[in-house]
């Protein structure tokens, strides 16, 4: 009986072994199966994607250095064009931007007569607008009521595709031909881009290698500028290329498009036209970068600037005091330098150039716009608040410099007001020397930030204390033109 009962335990044993392994083997086999169709389907994704990749770099028609038609460039790079074809659409955030449809933005002068008054004897007095896209750079310089006053050729350097201009004027040499352009005057620069078809806003060969799409920079204003910067003793944080090069040989000159990392370029493609510069017929168009780029650095290098008559530079001589100022442009390169995202290798296409994913391709925004327009791409890929936070966190930041920007426009007003009154009482220019010495500061640093286009979100901190220093500086001018009598 026992060994019956072993013989069918046995064979029961046996069955179900051979029951459990059939189950395993069907198991293995559907494992095996659809872990084969998986990769099956993800080399044909990859396939896919590749070639869908392949297709969006496909060149189409040949553009060189001297294409400056966006819309050539467009053909073989469709998404990137019509991203900066956006560029002409009305776009405004609390403190900047152009958000109606009239032909021209508002004046920044009637909304804040202060600037008027400042500007006395420029031609910013005359005619100072809100900002609109890449777009219109060239159409709204053509149509400013500055032009009522003579300028420069210099001044189409940034607002238009002057790089085949200077190689033509520079028999090849593009450096020459910039070097040229300042003795020329705006209209007859700009007659001439137009006669040789280049009359175009900025263009994709400005920042673009034509063959390679490789980013680089081409305006000999910007390359001279940062090389004055490289051989200066400023720190560089920012800029970790020029601090490799110099601990290096020095016998070469730093080059962006050589020495620069690609994160790195993509803010210097930016830098070439949203900095601080000067440009008349007095010399080349100039970057002030040889002592660093603080606002009070580039003061020092202005200060040091003479002219040929050996007076100290000046942009303009204030039409009711008479003093010496110095007026900034856009020093956007040059606020940021000195922020978090700076230091924290944050570059300028990153929040204003955000990659978007387009199947296989990843390709930068060519609408350039405020962050605050695009937080989702621009901020929440590093800050994981929520979009109001964000909104609520930039708005503190711009409201308190914004109050600050007022108060030192009340300072100026009180400081030309205190100037103007002692000159009816009689005081003479070695008088007043001290406050105009303090005029020319107070509204250097209050320009720094009111001519900035980040209402000093670039760099909090820094921006706070200019015209923390602009305030000081007018009221002691103020004083200063109230006390002149006193020995």
């Amino acid at each position: 009986m026992t060994e019956v009962f072993l013989k069918r335990l046995s064979s029961s044993s046996s069955q179900a072994q051979r029951g459990i392994s059939t189950v395993l083997l069907v198991a293995v086999v559907a494992v095996v199966a659809l872990a084969a169709a998986g990769i099956t389907a993800l080399l044909m994704n990859i396939f896919e994607r590749k070639q869908e990749a392949a297709g969006a770099s496909r060149t189409l028609v040949e553009v060189t250095a001297d294409t400056t038609d966006p819309a050539k460039w467009g053909v073989n790079w469709p998404k990137q064009y019509d991203s900066y074809m956006l560029t002409a659409t009305p776009t405004r955030t609390r403190f900047g931007g152009h958000g109606g449809s009239e032909a021209l933005p508002d004046q920044k002068i009637e909304r804040d007569p202060w600037l008027k008054r400042m500007f006395l004897g420029y031609a910013f007095s005359i005619d100072y607008r809100d900002r609109r896209g890449h777009a219109y750079m060239l159409a709204d310089q053509e149509n400013t009521e500055r032009l009522s006053k003579p300028q420069t050729g210099s001044c189409l350097h940034c607002h238009a595709t002057v790089m085949p201009l200077y190689r033509e004027l520079g028999g090849g040499d593009a450096m020459k031909g910039f070097e040229a352009s300042y003795k020329m005057s705006y209209k007859e620069i700009n007659q001439k881009l137009h006669d040789m078809g280049h009359g175009h806003a900025v263009s994709c060969g400005d920042c673009h290698d034509p063959k390679t799409m490789k980013l680089i920079v081409t305006r000999p204003g910007f390359i001279n500028g940062i090389r004055a910067l490289a051989t200066s003793n400023a720190a560089t944080p920012f800029a970790p290329s020029i601090e490799r090069w110099r601990s290096g040989d020095k016998a070469r000159a730093y080059d962006p498009n050589q020495d620069a990392t690609r994160t790195e370029m993509r803010t210097f493609v930016c830098a070439q036209c949203h900095v601080e510069y000067y440009c008349s017929s007095q010399m080349p168009l100039t970057l002030p970068w040889g002592q660093g780029l603080r606002a009070d650095e580039t003061e020092k290098f202005w200060n040091e600037v003479k002219f040929s008559s050996g007076e100290r530079f000046f942009d303009y001589k204030h039409a009711e005091t008479g003093a010496p100022i110095l007026k900034a442009q856009h020093p956007e390169f040059e606020l940021w330098s000195q922020g978090v995202h700076a230091r924290s290798g944050v570059a300028c296409a990153d929040c204003h150039m955000p990659y978007a994913r387009d199947g296989a391709t990843k390709v930068s925004d060519h609408w350039v716009r405020s962050p605050l327009l695009n937080i989702s791409r621009a901020c929440q890929t590093c800050h994981k608040q929520s979009e109001d936070e964000i909104k609520a966190r930039v708005d503190l930041i711009q409201t308190r410099n914004f109050e600050l920007l007022q108060r030192g426009g009340t300072a100026i007003v009180s400081l030309i007001d205190a100037v103007v009154a002692a000159k009816k009482e009689g005081a003479t220019p070695e008088q007043l020397k001290a406050a105009l010495e303090l005029q020319r500061q107070a509204q250097w640093r209050l320009d720094f930030i009111a001519a900035e286009n980040s209402m000093g979100f670039h760099a909090p901190q820094e921006a706070a204390k200019v015209l923390a220093e602009a305030l000081d500086y007018a009221r002691q001018g103020q004083l200063a033109a109230t006390t002149w009598r006193q020995p």
